[in-house]
């Protein structure tokens, strides 16, 4: 005999499902029971912390009418409380009407999740405590410019986020909110356009304030109350601003950072948790400090995907553009640097071949402006190409990039080294970013987290995983709020045990509205992380 129930369970205690909370659980067997075998076959218990078990009161209901149905009620007729984990057993004992039985007892395992909101009576199984941590990243706050000229990536979405951050502010379940990176963009503008507008760096960062005045009131806001602790992480696209500016926008908010241009942030007292943007693992993305250095005589740290923003940028503007025809070509080297050369020409083409421009790819058009860089460039610059007669690949600018990925990485405090042709692929595919967060993390016998987030991809997610000690651990990311996107205004939710009795932690994406309905993504729980 068998039985299922109407809920999902795993048969682990360190990995249980998570379910919506409910006073009813039915049971189906495959056979028709025999009644006076049930009385006291089944029981539910909550799970503590110290690993016991605590009984709860139920009614075990026959349905006659199906009498292979068992429905299990609580006493009190209410639903189980939120943020704890049950196990649920279902004795041998009990037969069917021929005398058959399951071949062992049965043990099944879930948790019920939290009815999320952010309304200023808050969570009544929080009672009121102070230990929500939230992560949003990917605004993408651009100047008045992008968003007169329809390029900018942020600006309907605008009285959404001040809704938004106004809720955060008024919960009172709230502990932190952490900015993941990309909150404002310094690389969205064509390639015609100076990148900032003829100003220079820190002034056109108070352009983009003044184009979104209301966004960082409602951030102020929230940092001046000083009852949730705001955290502003460095993106790609904001790696450029100082933390001077951060301060003259958001005075008194709290800064991760640990090399220019990138950051990590762990929460106090939270040391199994960390959040950064993501770019860091990114080839195209991560901030480099060798390339282009004689070119720019500054310390300059752009990496190409800045160049690959504009050419993005110019290419959506120009609109339904046949998918771009990039000449094939080929390079049996068994030299490494050239193979990784022709790797990174590889990626250039699935760019080009997505991002299409009616202009020439040997025009200087690319104005920039920014980071030491004063010319501009042809699309040909960035692109390795063949010299003499099919020799050798060189580049004009970035030359050399596939042989300093190590130092990069050096530079940028990565954990774990990962190969060239890993990082390349990682500006392309989002996949294989995400899973860095197992590699440099759950996979990193240096590490203890258990809980990374985030941002970059634009893609909110969850994904569970087991580390070295095989421990169930969490990658999330947090998504954007972005004007376009599917899903968009996704933001992640950390809510730890709720007391010493209990064992789960939880980790949820979710999405906001235009309306201020909040909607669960995805969801998952982690046992005992105290």
């Amino acid at each position: 005999m068998t039985v299922n129930a109407s809920i999902s369970m795993s048969d682990k205690s360190d990995t249980p499902t998570v379910i919506d909370t409910t006073n009813t659980i039915l049971l189906e067997f495959s056979e028709i029971l025999d009644m006076d075998t049930v009385e006291n076959g089944v029981k539910l218990y909550k799970v503590k912390s110290t690993g016991d078990f605590i009984e709860i009161p139920c009614k075990i209901i026959i349905d006659k009418s199906i009498p292979r149905y068992l429905i299990i009620n609580t006493n009190s007729g209410t639903n189980l409380p939120e943020g704890e984990e049950y196990k649920l057993t279902v004795s041998s004992s009990i037969k069917s009407n021929i005398g058959l039985s399951l071949t062992q007892d049965y043990e099944g395992y879930f948790s019920t999740g939290y009815s999320f909101n952010l309304k200023s009576n808050g969570m009544a199984e929080l009672n009121n405590t102070r230990t929500l941590i939230i992560c949003i990243s990917d605004i993408h706050l651009g100047d008045k410019r992008s968003i007169d000229n329809g390029y900018g990536w942020f600006y309907k979405n605008q009285d959404a986020l001040v809704k938004f951050l106004t809720v955060v502010r008024q919960a009172p379940h709230v502990k932190e909110l952490v900015i993941a990176g990309d909150m404002f963009d310094e690389w969205v503008a064509p390639m015609d356009a100076t990148t900032f507008d003829g100003k220079n760096q820190s002034e056109f960062v108070d352009l983009i304030a003044a184009a979104n005045l209301e966004v960082l009131a409602a951030f102020n806001n929230i940092i001046n109350d000083g009852q949730v602790k705001v955290t502003y992480v460095p993106g790609n696209h904001d790696m450029l601003v100082t933390s001077a500016d951060i301060q003259r926008i958001l005075p008194g908010i709290n800064e991760a950072r640990d090399t220019q241009g990138l950051g990590a942030y762990t929460p106090d007292g939270r040391s199994e948790i960390i959040i950064e943007h993501g770019h860091r693992y990114d080839f195209y993305n991560a901030p480099d400090p060798i390339s282009n250095r004689t070119v720019t005589n500054t310390t300059s740290i752009l990496p190409p995907g800045f160049f690959v923003t504009k050419i993005a940028t110019t290419s959506d503007l120009e609109k339904n553009l046949p998918t771009g025809e990039v000449p094939q070509d080929s390079y049996d080297s068994l030299d490494q640097s050239q193979q990784h050369y022709f790797y990174y020409w590889g990626a250039w083409r699935i760019v080009m071949a997505k991002k299409p421009v009616k202009d020439s790819w040997d025009d200087k058009i690319i104005k920039t402006g920014i980071d030491g860089y004063t010319d501009s460039y042809a699309i040909n610059d960035l692109i390795p190409h063949h010299t003499g007669n099919n020799g050798p690949l060189d580049v004009n600018l970035y030359k050399g990039i596939q042989d300093t990925w190590d130092d990069r990485q050096t530079a940028n405090n990565v954990p774990v080294h990962i190969w060239t042709t890993t990082a390349i692929t990682a500006g392309a595919i989002d996949l294989v970013l995400d899973a860095q967060a197992v590699s440099q993390y759950f996979l990193n016998p240096d590490s203890n987290k258990r809980i990374v987030v985030f941002g970059h991809t634009h893609k909110a997610l969850i994904y569970p995983f087991a580390n070295l000690k095989l421990q169930k651990t969490v990658y999330a990311n947090s998504g954007t709020w972005v004007d376009k996107g599917d899903p968009t205004m996704t933001f992640v939710v950390i809510i730890p045990q709720k007391s010493s009795e209990s064992t789960t932690e939880y980790i949820t994406t979710y999405q906001y509205s235009q309306s201020g309905t909040i909607t669960k993504l995805d969801s998952s729980v982690i046992t005992n992380m105290k």
